[in-house]
């Protein structure tokens, strides 16, 4: 199985095959909006803008599982993403991204990539690199800044 066999779930009901997103860099990242690195939301849309014309998406997926920092239904996070940081790359349906009820996109980027002390999120605002092929190239810390990634994310849109 690869990523483009997976569908993200849309907040607005429905989902969306992840097989639209073939060819192009991907950033994943479950996000939230009372979180102490919720003010990456900004350097996000900053990559989103600077590349997207080169192929580049970020992916958010709101979760709720890490200090119940995403309490809002699909309209208020939505809202607040737009609002606060004028957020324009997708995001998607509030998902879990850890247990029994983990959505098949994390279970995929966890089993891919490992981070330091086992495959678990730790905590919100994990982030998934995945070149044009689908293939997950890297998973870094909540504490990576976004702009770190600048680098890295240049070199496969090259």
């Amino acid at each position: 199985m690869t990523l483009y066999d997976l569908s993200a779930p849309l907040p607005e009901g429905g989902t969306r095959s992840m097989a639209d997103y073939r060819g192009k860099v991907l950033l994943i990242v479950n996000t939230a909006s009372k979180c102490g690195f919720t003010p990456q939301y900004a350097e996000l849309e900053a990559l989103y803008r600077d590349y997207k014309d080169r192929g580049f998406e970020v992916l958010a997926f709101p979760c709720n599982q890490f200090g119940a920092q995403e309490p809002g239904d699909a309209d208020e996070i939505a809202n607040f993403c737009s609002l606060t940081y004028d957020v324009t790359f997708p995001v998607m349906a509030k998902i879990d991204v850890n247990g029994s009820n983990a959505d098949p996109i994390f279970k995929h980027l966890k089993r891919e990539k490992t981070g330091l002390i086992g495959s678990g999120i730790k905590w919100n605002f994990t982030k998934f690199l995945v070149d044009r092929s689908g293939k997950v190239v890297s998973r870094h810390a909540p504490t990576t800044k976004p702009e770190q990634l600048r680098a890295e994310i240049e070199a496969l849109l090259d």
